[in-house]
């Protein structure tokens, strides 16, 4: 079956704060619902007119167990457009955009709206099974001596909690967080706590450049925040204009705090965020007089063994190239996210030597990232991680920073929990 084009509409985001900060105090669906109204607020799109919503989010709230739904209501479409969520780890927004984009292009939908939210603030601490049971013995319980008698086989460790964020980012089959499998890589690599150190300030420096300079402007939709929504966040909360080297080169090792390399300062913090995508058919386009930013070209997600997820995108960049026909020297720009430093530098590396291309299977070697292409603008390491949007929010960035470049080609991709990675190529149109 042959393939219709996938326009990219316009693409927005929300500024990112760390989790705990600014954001604290808006749940997932909200961080997504006022995008969708926003993207489609400068189209003749109707409400009614909308195929599907569909969203990203890892941390699913137990009060919105289909996000993707509530936020196509709360955006105020129409009943009768369906909305539904996807969990792909890490690359979950890229998941909904991958679905989005294999509904228009074999012409089921003409009009979705693909995208992904995380308020890693609110991910629950989760009561232990010891006092779990309690409860439930408690609500079996019928007598008033019954429920005495399980109130008293109470004990204080059972209110030790289960902290769901560090459990979500544990992997449970090789048993390492991911903090680990990017130590592994380090080792492997023989890849510096100094050269981790470098390339996490390169990133502080490029998107405090960024912001300084207004490139996120387009992309960033600012957000009303606070108990009283009396303050306007309007950028990015992680840059640090004050980052150096030697400041970086002071944190202690967290993952492995004997002989560990990799630190608070040279990984991605914890954080919250949405991004969301409108895409559109060649007949929707017309229909609705709509002026798009790129093509979708084609995207791609490989696997590998888990402790070794770090190296997803270098799979999934080598299946899209092959897939495609295009090679990285085509690419005008290049979106790694920055997990951690120590995983984009090993990627690099790889993708250049064919030794190491060879040993994880590649088809050849593709060739050294060029440093003026890769993350212009900072990554994840200076403007934060919200795991259930980074996916769909790389594209948002590369293709506005494709479209104020009127360059033309440029591939995000990403690492993603479990051991896969997922990457994607999008046209600028705006050349």
């Amino acid at each position: 079956m042959s393939l219709k084009p996938v326009y990219l509409v316009e693409g927005k985001r929300t500024p990112h704060a760390k989790a705990g900060g600014e954001l604290k105090d808006i749940q997932a669906p909200f961080l997504g619902a006022y995008l969708v109204r926003a993207l489609l607020d400068n189209t003749s799109i109707a409400n009614d007119e909308v195929d599907e919503v569909i969203f990203g989010n890892t941390g699913t709230p137990a009060k919105y167990p289909n996000i993707g739904r509530v936020i196509a209501l709360e955006a105020g479409l129409d009943k009768k457009t369906s909305g539904y969520s996807v969990h792909r780890n890490c690359a979950s927004g890229l998941e909904a955009v991958s679905q989005a984009f294999l509904k228009v292009a074999s012409g089921r939908h003409d009009v979705i709206v693909a995208g992904g939210v995380e308020s890693m603030s609110n991910m629950p601490l989760i009561y232990n099974k010891e006092m779990t049971e309690l409860f439930m013995n408690l609500m079996k319980a019928k007598s008033m001596s019954d429920k005495i008698k399980v109130i008293s086989s109470f004990r204080p460790p059972y209110l030790s909690p289960i902290v769901a964020i560090e459990q979500g980012l544990t992997d449970p089959f090789c048993g390492l967080n991911m903090g680990q499998t990017a130590e592994l890589l380090a080792r492997e690599f023989g890849i510096t706590r100094e050269q981790q150190d470098e390339f996490a300030n390169l990133s502080h420096q490029k998107a405090v450049a960024a912001m300084e300079a207004g490139r996120f402007a387009d992309e960033i939709l600012p957000l009303a925040v606070g108990y009283k929504m009396d303050k306007l966040l309007m950028n990015d909360v992680g840059p640090r204009a004050n980052s150096t080297v030697e400041g970086l080169g002071k944190m202690r090792p967290y993952f492995d705090k004997k002989s560990g390399t990799v630190t608070v300062g040279n990984a991605c913090p914890i954080t919250d965020g949405g991004s969301a995508i409108l895409f559109a058919s060649e007949e929707a386009v017309k229909k609705y007089n709509l002026d798009p930013m790129a093509r979708i070209v084609d995207y791609h997600f490989h696997g590998l063994e888990p402790q070794r997820m770090g190296m997803g995108p270098l799979l999934a960049m080598d299946g899209l190239f092959n897939r495609t026909g295009m090679t990285l020297d085509q690419m005008d720009l290049v979106e790694v996210n920055e997990a951690f430093a120590a995983q984009v530098i090993a990627v690099n590396m790889a993708m250049k030597e064919k030794s190491l291309a060879e040993r994880f299977g590649l088809s050849k070697a593709w060739g050294e990232i060029p440093a003026e292409k890769l993350n212009v603008n900072g990554g994840a390491i200076a403007l934060g991680h919200p795991v259930g949007s980074t996916g769909s929010r790389l594209l948002v960035t590369l293709a506005h920073e494709l479209k104020r470049r009127k360059a033309g080609f440029g591939v995000a991709s990403l690492c993603i929990g479990g051991g896969q990675g997922g990457a994607c190529i999008i046209e600028n149109l705006k050349k």
